[in-house]
């Protein structure tokens, strides 16, 4: 069998679990060589767990118009958002607090995107969710 070639390796956010080939995953699957119906098929039924919470996704198209996809954990901005219970971050977040998390949530949050992070430790990791949890506006608590 013949090496496949890689055409192109592109990232995307969708929802797990409920994406949809409407605009705007269709346009920018179709525009990549990746068949719509197809990606959204498979990338539902490895994300069915999710239920619609925003993940990272790393596609890769080949040149016989195949593609592999790896999923990646939810931006921290959104675990932050889900564990302080508001809708988004401050425009002010030096002035403008918008919510509260505890240190064991940021350690959970950690835990969670540990494989995506460069850090060494889990401490390592904590302290770069803190500094996304204040860069939103949300205060860490303990």
């Amino acid at each position: 069998m013949a090496k496949k070639e890689i055409v192109k390796q592109f990232k995307l956010m969708a929802p797990g679990g409920t994406a949809t080939p409407a605009p705007p995953l269709g346009p920018v699957l179709g525009a990549n060589q990746v068949n719509p119906g197809q990606f959204i098929q498979q990338f539902n039924a490895a994300t069915g767990h999710l239920k619609g919470k925003l993940v990272g996704v790393i596609v890769t198209s080949y040149s016989d118009r195949s593609f592999t996809f790896e999923v990646k954990s939810s931006p921290a901005s959104v675990l932050i958002k889900e564990a302080a219970g508001v809708e988004k971050g401050s425009g002010v977040p030096n002035k403008d607090k918008v919510g509260k998390i505890t240190s064991a949530q940021v350690r959970k949050i950690a835990e969670e995107k540990m494989a995506d992070l460069s850090s060494g430790s889990i401490e390592a990791a904590m302290r770069v969710i803190e500094g996304t949890a204040r860069s939103m506006g949300v205060v860490v608590e303990g």
